[in-house]
């Protein structure tokens, strides 16, 4: 059996060396826009051969979309229109809403089965693929009552064979419960990069002082551009409420600074100490 997967950067080529560090297909095959980037994941090893759509549409049993969010439901229509019943179309992207409303009433809309891995690296390209990404990680799978039993069936094996634990969501439910773990991180990061780059002008001070906490608060800033202005315009609105709430919070804590309020600071953080006892 041979897959091909549509994207060769950080999750797309962490996903087909998982596919062939597993041995879940006989050929793993990919399709970049990029010729440098395709070109640098054939040196690298993520996939055997670099082909085109009409190739993979051809051979492929599986086909794995695994570009930015807003590219997603164009081409997974336009992979629906040529489906064979005996092959699965999976995506891996961010948001599930647009695609799963755009695909709703496609004829072959059973042969998709739409998930959303729950792990990420602030490094993009060929060279950010790492082996064993997945493990321990969890995967979303979104309205899986639509997608045809065998197709739903092969994408849980491959997942569980990786190591991750699955849950199952509605895309509502998904895209909302990702902008507040997961989108928030991101666009606090971008915000916080732009207010330092603003007030400290010298950059020798924010390389020489930059500590621990600012290291790894700011690190999501690093985050390729062009994946993460897609994703917070299709979650429009999950993101601007998530962001809501944020700023009010923020609000809160500058208040009781300029208070002097120290009580309400303690108060404030000890419940916001809480969130170790979930997360660890």
């Amino acid at each position: 059996m041979k897959a091909t997967v549509i994207g060769l950067g950080l999750i797309g080529g962490s996903f087909a060396l998982s596919l062939k560090d597993k041995g879940l297909y006989d050929s793993v095959m990919g399709i970049e826009h990029s010729e440098k980037s395709a070109q640098r994941a054939l040196e690298l090893g993520l996939v055997e051969r670099i082909v085109s759509l009409d190739e993979a549409l051809s051979e492929s049993q599986l086909i794995v979309l695994a570009t930015p969010v807003d590219i997603i439901p164009t081409l997974a229509t336009k992979i629906l229109n040529r489906i064979r019943p005996d092959q699965i179309l999976m995506d891996m992207g961010s948001t599930k809403q647009e695609l799963c409303e755009i695909v709703m009433m496609h004829p072959n809309r059973s042969r998709l089965v739409a998930t959303h891995p729950m792990w990420g690296t602030e490094n993009s390209g060929p060279e950010a693929a790492q082996h064993d990404a997945f493990a321990g990680r969890t995967v979303v799978i979104c309205e899986s009552e639509l997608s045809d039993k065998d197709a739903l069936q092969q994408v849980e094996k491959i997942y569980n064979s990786l190591g991750m634990p699955i849950r199952y969501m509605s895309a509502e439910e998904q895209d909302t419960h990702c902008a507040y773990v997961s989108h928030i991180s991101h666009i606090t990061s971008f915000a916080l990069a732009l207010t330092v780059l603003e007030k400290e002008r010298e950059e020798e001070h924010i390389f020489d002082l930059a500590g621990g906490g600012f290291e790894s608060t700011v690190r999501l800033a690093k985050s390729l551009p062009q994946t993460w202005a897609p994703i917070f315009l299709q979650n429009k609105y999950n993101v601007l409420d998530v962001l809501r709430e944020h700023i009010h919070q923020l609000q809160i804590l500058r208040r009781m600074i300029e208070r002097d309020d120290r009580d309400g600071l303690l108060d404030a953080m000890k419940k916001a100490n809480k969130i170790r006892e979930i997360l660890d």
